[in-house]
This record gives C-alpha cells, structure tokens and sequence, in this order.
C-alpha cells in the first residue's frame, strides 16, 4: 500500500514537470485579469457571486489547461530534440514514454474544451481555435518546422486570441479595444517567441526545424525580435493618436523599455537555470504579465 502511494506520488511529480507549472502562470495571468477588464467595461451586473466566481475560474483554467496541453504535446513530438538540449526531461530521461506524453496532452485538451462550454458557445470556439494552432503546431502539418511561421503559430494563440477570447467571457470580443491589444500581444510574442529557440538552436537544426536563431544567428535574431517587441508597444501611440483606443493606455508603450533589456539578454545568451530557459524568455514572459495586468487595472480604473 505504502509503495502504490509512492508510485502515485511519483506519477504526479512527473505529469507536474511535463506540464511545466511557471509557464502556466502566463494563461492564467493574462485570462483572468483581462476577463476581470471585460466584466468592468460591459457594465454585467445580472450575475450571482458564485455564477461570476464560476465563470471566471472556468474560463482561466481553460487556457491554462491549454498551455498544460501544448508543452506536453510538444515534448512527445520533440522528444529527440529535447535528448540532446534538455536531456533532464521526463521523456528523454525515460521516466515517461512519449505514447503515455500524448494520453496526457489530448485528456487535457479534451477537458478544456468542455469545461469552454459551461462558459458560453463564443469562447468555446476561441479555446477551439487555439486549441487548433497548439496542436498542428506539434503535429502534421507541424508549424514548428517552418521558419517565421513557427513564430506566427505562437503568437497568434498566445497573444491575440488570448487576450480577445478572453475578452469575450463578459464583453464584446470585436470591439476596437481588445482587437487593439490583441493585436499588441501577438506582436510582441511574434518577437519574443524567439527566446525560447536560443538553447534549442543546434538541437533543431539536426531535424530540420528552422528557427529564427539556427537561420540567422543570435545577433540578427535579437535586432529582429527587439524591433518587433518595441514595435508591439510603440503601436499604442497610433492607436490612442487616432482614437482607436482611449488615452489611459498610453502609458503601457514605455514597456518598449523593457524590450529593449529582454534584445540585450537575448543577444548575450544569458541562461536562467530555475526555469530552464534564457533569461531573456523569462523576462519575455514577465513583460507579457505586466502588459495584460496593466491593460485591466487601468481598463478596470477607468471604467469603474
């Protein structure tokens, strides 16, 4: 009995470093402070406590079940690559086969699709979109392999539908507000997913992934990602010009400050050894945090 519950113990550790737990901060983050902007600016009062404490939970823990989904997809297909770049992995390390790797990635599509539908129809197919660009990301036609549209195979979930499906829980998803920073997003991680390929470069090239860093070298990838990254945020200027968007966002283009600190890291090749990664995609991913929790305080503010 004792040993059973180690093994289940054990079996947990394992499914938990698959899942990869820090980059489930960034769904979750990034959802529910936009979900908390988009119930502020449309004004919904007609709902329970428990109803708006239910859907908000729901709709969160459905796009990080997602990002749960799309990291363990990605080191079944990419097992062999991670032998070589990351060879402490479950799957390299033989503690996990890639066939028990799938099981666990499509269970945990499958439960946030239905957990989608106890939200409403539209971000169910939101999720289902991006659902879609995670998985052939990974699998045939496998997007990953194709230089730049790797790039736009991640932004595009991650950052514009991201932030428009999420949106949508409460508010109107095609409204020039979170059309606007959806766009912001994919921008910026259009730049910044380029980050996450520097420890990988050499581990994708033997199998034929072109990335922005095994293709051109880390300095033109870094001048490459910071002109994207500080393009992402210096678009706001526009937008609030033209009033596409109001005033009040103006202050999230000084976050090109923070772009230009995350080209710096990326070009020296700094690693950070607690998440596995550069520090350059670390500070990547916090930026992102910043700019959605910035993007609902201050829709939050003045909405209120």
């Amino acid at each position: 009995m004792v040993r059973l519950g180690e093994t289940v113990v054990i079996k947990i550790r394992v499914y938990l470093k698959l899942l990869r737990p820090f980059t489930l901060l960034a769904p979750l983050i990034v959802s529910s402070s936009v979900i908390l902007a988009s119930l502020v600016s449309s004004g919904t009062t007609n709902l329970t406590f428990v109803t708006l404490l239910w859907t908000i939970l729901a709709a969160s823990l459905c796009f990080a079940l997602l990002n749960g989904a799309s990291n363990v997809l990605n080191q079944a297909t990419d097992w062999k690559e991670d032998a070589l770049s990351k060879p402490y992995r479950p799957i390299p390390q033989g503690i996990i086969t890639p066939k028990e790797a799938f099981k666990i990635s499509f269970f945990l599509y499958a439960v946030a699709i239905l957990f989608s539908l106890t939200v409403h129809i539209l971000f169910s197919v939101f999720i289902s979109v991006i659902a879609f660009f995670s998985i052939t990301y990974s699998l045939t036609p496998r997007m990953k392999k194709f230089l730049f549209i790797n790039q736009v195979w991640v932004a595009l979930p991650r950052g514009f539908f991201g932030i428009v499906g999420s949106w949508s829980v409460f508010g109107n998803p095609f409204k020039p507000l979170p059309l606007a920073m959806g766009c912001v997003a994919a921008l910026f991680l259009f730049g910044g997913t380029a980050t996450k390929d520097i420890l990988d470069a050499d581990a994708d090239r033997t199998v034929g992934t072109k990335t922005l860093v095994n293709v051109f070298g880390l300095k033109i990838a870094s001048i490459f990602s910071l002109i994207f990254m500080i393009g992402a945020f210096s678009i706001i200027l526009p937008l609030v010009y033209f009033h596409i968007i109001p005033a009040q966002i103006f202050p999230l283009t000084f976050l090109s400050f923070l772009s230009v600190i995350i080209g710096w890291l990326m070009f020296l090749k700094h690693k950070n050894t607690k998440c596995e990664n550069t520090s350059a995609w670390t500070l990547m991913y916090a930026t992102y945090f910043l700019f959605a929790l910035s993007f609902a305080t201050i829709t939050i503010f003045f909405s209120a």
